[in-house]
């Protein structure tokens, strides 16, 4: 059971409810918070008081005033004109992650949402009630406002569910579980939509998975310097103490330990080469990069999903709001496109060693790494589909966040295209996977023609691979095998193995 406040999310946790279906609970001082506030609107209402989405239009709309009798139905027709949204329906975890995230920004009681509103979306969550969420329409400033509403206008039976495997008209649905739809009430159509919670949610688990990615190309490299029969020498940590940015030294003491205790090393201590190619000898400087850069996004996304992004936001020792800024997704866009920039480099220099690796003229090996060479063509390929996945990440790596497009008749003149980032990244980190994946599976091959025995980390992360995946000593399928490779990488079956062995990769 994962417990929230609105205060101490962390990305481990949506993990854990976005991706294994961790119950969650709110703390039990949060009601009060939530149930005070939601007070705080219902005396603007009673009394009169012009606020704005709650006695005003919205967006260019500011101005015009909404009489009493009409505060339900804005809050309904907000939900429903802004479930503008199209493409392809984002992924479950996705969908869970938004979810959590909005929950954890409303119980912070500054909303004006009301606890019954607030439950009926936990329901949702704990029960795996997912609203379709069509991944294109948010420009990330007024928050997500687009996909924020497809994940609403459930809640007052509008929209579609999946849930158990069937995609549920909302209202049938509602009868099905003997519930009946929320009636809004003033803000809450407002609250509820009005926040960065998709770009935050696609966000934390691109950090995720990129902080698994680093420990992967740690291991992925470890494994092609002894394929390829490089050096140890580079990972001296006095070399690393001279220059001392934390992810360099984090990555070259990883590699030590990968390579420790190897059989390879010492068998060509003596040969001719001087040095080794940079894509060897500059692991530590590459992946240390990429390393400090996702935990710099990781800081920003545990910073903005324990904060409030609403537009107003009432305060409710002074019972007034304020109109203000912080639905604004500009600090998460620049993150994630820093972050996907970041990550692309790892597939970067991947592909490079994977070349290294298929080419008799660099590895010392087998060409291709296949024993019958001509008949056969055995990794060749791969290196082409390595190659056409860098390439598509230096299209995605381009940053979202230099872009604006007024919206809202200019009320609206600036925004943070925070939504794009977040998905774009998502396709980097894929592409990144699966480029790392060709690399493990070469890298393994490469070991397969070596007599003497890899470091334990590297030796580890060889075995795990031969557990799923045999030699290839004849061509076959090869994508079977790489989305196989894919596959134990995301679900950390090679790293959990590794550090198993040899303690956490930092």
């Amino acid at each position: 059971m994962i417990i929230i406040d609105g205060n101490s999310l962390t990305i481990e946790q949506v993990i854990q409810v976005a991706r294994h279906k961790k119950k969650v609970k709110i703390h039990q001082k949060n009601k009060q918070l939530v149930d005070k506030n939601a007070a705080v609107v219902e005396d603007f209402v009673r009394q009169g008081q012009v606020v704005y989405g709650i006695t005003t239009g919205i967006g260019s709309f500011a101005d015009v005033l909404i009489p009493k009798e009409h505060v339900r139905e804005l809050q309904k027709n907000l939900l429903m004109s802004h479930s503008t949204g199209t493409g392809p329906q984002i992924q479950d975890d996705q969908v869970r992650a938004m979810m959590l995230l909005r929950i954890n920004a409303l119980v912070k009681g500054y909303s004006g949402i009301r606890w019954a509103t607030l439950q009926r979306l936990l329901h949702f969550l704990n029960n795996d009630i997912l609203p379709r969420v069509p991944q294109k329409g948010s420009v990330g400033a007024s928050g997500d406002l687009v996909p924020l509403a497809h994940m609403s206008a459930p809640l007052i039976g509008l929209g579609q569910v999946k849930h158990k495997g069937k995609v549920w008209d909302a209202a049938d649905l509602h009868s099905s579980l003997g519930l009946k739809p929320i009636i809004l009430e003033a803000k809450e159509g407002l609250a509820l939509i009005n926040g960065t919670q998709l770009m935050s949610a696609v966000g934390v688990l691109n950090a995720y998975d990129s902080t698994v990615l680093c420990k992967t190309a740690d291991i992925a490299s470890g494994c092609s310097i002894e394929a390829l029969r490089g050096t140890d020498v580079p990972f001296d940590s006095r070399v690393h103490m001279l220059r001392p940015h934390p992810g360099q030294s984090i990555v070259a003491d990883n590699i030590r330990r990968l390579l420790e205790g190897s059989k390879i090393l010492p068998s060509h201590s003596e040969c001719e080469k001087i040095q080794d190619a940079y894509s060897l000898r500059c692991i530590p400087q590459v992946h240390g990069a990429t390393r400090d850069t996702v935990d710099y996004a990781s800081v920003v996304l545990e910073t903005e999903i324990n904060s409030v992004t609403d537009n107003p936001i009432v305060f409710t020792k002074t019972k007034d709001s304020i109109s203000c800024g912080n639905f604004h997704g500009q600090p998460v866009a620049f993150a994630l496109d820093f972050l996907g920039i970041s990550v692309s480099e790892l597939a970067n220099i991947s592909e490079r060693r994977i070349e290294r690796l298929v080419d008799p003229a660099l590895s010392n090996l087998p060409p291709f790494l296949t024993p019958e060479g001509g008949l056969n063509t055995g990794y060749m390929i791969t290196q082409y589909t390595a190659a056409a996945l860098v390439s598509e990440n230096k299209v995605l790596s381009h940053p979202a966040s230099v872009d604006s497009i007024p919206t809202s008749a200019n009320q609206e003149d600036h925004v943070s295209m925070g939504a794009i980032a977040a998905f774009k990244g998502a396709d980097i980190v894929r592409n990144v996977r699966n480029v790392l994946a060709i690399e493990l599976l070469c890298a393994a091959q490469g070991l397969d023609y070596i007599a003497e025995k890899p470091g334990k980390g590297v030796d580890v992360a060889h075995n795990i691979i031969r557990e799923h995946i045999p030699t290839l000593t004849q061509d076959r399928v090869m994508s079977y095998d790489l989305e196989k490779m894919a596959d134990l990488v995301f679900d950390e079956t090679v790293v959990n193995a590794v550090e198993t062995e040899i303690g956490p990769l930092l």
